[in-house]
Parts: C-alpha cells; structure tokens; sequence
C-alpha cells in the first residue's frame, strides 16, 4: 500500500498553490528577495514530509501550515545574521550599522501607499496574511477557508477583526486620510 502523500503530483500540486503561498510567506515578513529561496524549503518540506500527509483533499492546509513554519525559520535565521552583521559592524567601526532602506521605499512615492504598508506591517501576521490573501490575491471566503482549512464564517470573522485593526492602525498614523475616508463615503452614501 502506497502512504497517503505519495499519491500526490507534486509537480503538478505544488505551481497550483504558488501565489497564494508567496502571499502567505510576505505577510509573515519574508523579504522579496528572499521569497523563492522560502518557498523551495516549503516545497522540499512538503515531498519530504508526504508520508504525514493523512487527507490529500487538506493539501492546501497542510501546505500552509509548513509555509508559516518556513517563514518563522526563515526569519529567526535573518534575525541571527542580522545581528551577526550588527556586531561585526559596531566592533569594526564602533557604531550602529544602518540596514540597507527597502527597495519597495524607493518604488512607492505615493504617501497612501507608504501609510497602508505601514499600518499592515503593525498588524498581526495573521491579519496581515488574511488581508493580503483577500485584497492582493482577491479571493473569495470560500476560497481563502478552503486554502487555510477553515470555515467561510471563521474567515469572515477574521476578516472583520483585521479590517478593524486596519483602520485603527491608519488613524493612529495618518487621522486625517481617516476622516477624509469616512466622509467621501458619507457622502456617496447620500448620493446613493
């Protein structure tokens, strides 16, 4: 008898579920650059872990629950060579080292732009990865529930909390784009 994950085609499973995992890996802080480096660790996780896999129809949970355990990895390894190079800078020159500025920085210009990252990198990764998931990949809660292995009332809940936290997190940083949102949609709440 063959073991449950070996009747996967991996080559076949695996490009199916690569957008949305790279979405899953950048809301939990992987770099960009850093992103298909992460994503061929989970890919070798998942054919080398096969034989756990119990229900092939719960691959897409599966896979991520192995892509967050990729991406906490990936970022307690940067976290360890990050202060590698702190050190070595401050013993070779006796100050701060300056990480190099996000290349994203330089590209975006627009300040709604700067303000929306800001307030997600200050959200949850969870709330960050469900709003990703829902806005960038544009999926519907069928689809995310299914890709997460939950239920669509579950997501919508999620969604609602993260929405929330969303706002706050722009009011704390910008209260005027807030209140400029609230009443352009008053407005074209009476226009309606």
């Amino acid at each position: 008898m063959n073991p449950p994950g070996s009747r996967i085609d991996w080559q076949h499973e695996l490009p199916e579920h690569r957008r949305w995992l790279t979405t899953v890996l950048r809301a939990r802080g992987v770099e960009s650059g850093a992103v298909e480096e992460v994503l061929q660790e989970v890919e070798i996780a998942a054919v080398r872990a096969a034989d756990r896999l119990q229900d092939p129809s719960k691959l897409a949970p599966w896979l991520y629950r192995i892509a967050v355990t990729c991406a906490l990895q990936h970022r307690r390894r940067m976290g360890r060579q990050r202060r590698l190079h702190e050190r070595y800078a401050r013993e070779q020159t006796g100050r701060q080292f300056a990480g190099e500025p996000d290349p994203l920085d330089w590209l975006l210009a627009d300040e709604q732009g700067r303000l929306v990252r800001e307030a997600l990198s200050r959200l949850p990764p969870r709330d960050r990865e469900i709003l990703l998931l829902k806005y960038t990949e544009d999926w519907s809660y069928r689809q995310i529930a299914e890709q997460l292995g939950t239920s669509t009332s579950a997501v919508e809940a999620r969604l609602h909390r993260a929405r929330e936290k969303m706002r706050q997190a722009l009011a704390r940083l910008a209260p005027e784009m807030v209140s400029h949102e609230v009443t352009k949609n008053r407005t074209q709440i009476n226009a309606d």
